[in-house]
């Protein structure tokens, strides 16, 4: 059986996607740059300071990535603040306690910024299920680069074998591979334009993937 659950956050715990849209494009004003969709929708799963960067390059801006970095984080700060509308993902709460019940190890692997992980995990009092965190944005590379699951493995005291990855964005399902980590696809009704032929398994609710249903699934050969 498999010992430890490595969570990505946005697209998997919550949907902070539609703040940080918002966020990103009232940064996208504040600089002046018309960024097209297909080159948004290859951000997702990425840290704020890589997409910074690329959008330096992409646009030759004058600007370094922490000015840009600093800018979007400011307007997502205040989003966060003032929109009502965020709320755990359907099911997400029931499985991470799921999990926790049954004596598996819960680690967050996301590409947000710590100030962001603690956040979400203050607001809905996640902290007493998960063993550790990490942030892709401390990381030296981002998704899809496999970094933050080898280091989040590491964080469980598991082997790599012994964990499973839960992700919903292209970059994330090519990392968790990458790292050599069973790869569960979450196709949710949030997720746009986001590849999951690389998954090992994909799900489209959490129920498919609860400890007992699961539970043959996740031994391993």
């Amino acid at each position: 059986m498999f010992k430890a659950v490595l969570f990505d956050m946005d697209g998997v715990i919550v949907d902070t996607e539609p703040l940080h849209h918002k966020a990103y494009y009232q940064m996208f004003n504040d600089i002046n740059i018309d960024v097209p969709d297909a080159l948004y929708a290859s951000f997702t799963g990425q840290s704020t300071m890589d997409i910074s960067n690329q959008l330096i390059s992409y646009f030759n801006l004058p600007l370094g990535a922490q000015t840009l970095t600093d800018i979007k984080r400011k307007h997502f700060k205040s989003l966060f603040k003032n929109d009502t509308s965020l709320q755990l993902l359907d099911g997400v709460l029931d499985l991470i306690k799921d999990y926790h019940s049954n004596g598996m190890t819960l680690v967050l692997a996301s590409s947000a910024s710590m100030k962001n992980i603690n956040r979400i995990f203050k607001r809905f009092d996640l902290d007493q299920y998960f063993s550790a965190k990490i942030s892709g944005a401390d990381l030296k590379a981002s998704k899809p680069h496999p970094e933050i699951f080898i280091k989040a493995a590491k964080l469980s005291g598991q082997l790599p074998n012994d964990c499973f990855v839960i992700e919903d964005s292209t970059n994330g399902i090519t990392a968790a591979k990458a790292a050599g980590i069973y790869c569960v696809g979450y196709n949710s009704l949030h997720s746009k334009d986001q590849d999951y032929s690389k998954a090992d398994v994909v799900i489209t609710n959490f129920n498919e993937i609860k400890y007992k249903t699961f539970a043959s699934k996740l031994t391993v050969v």
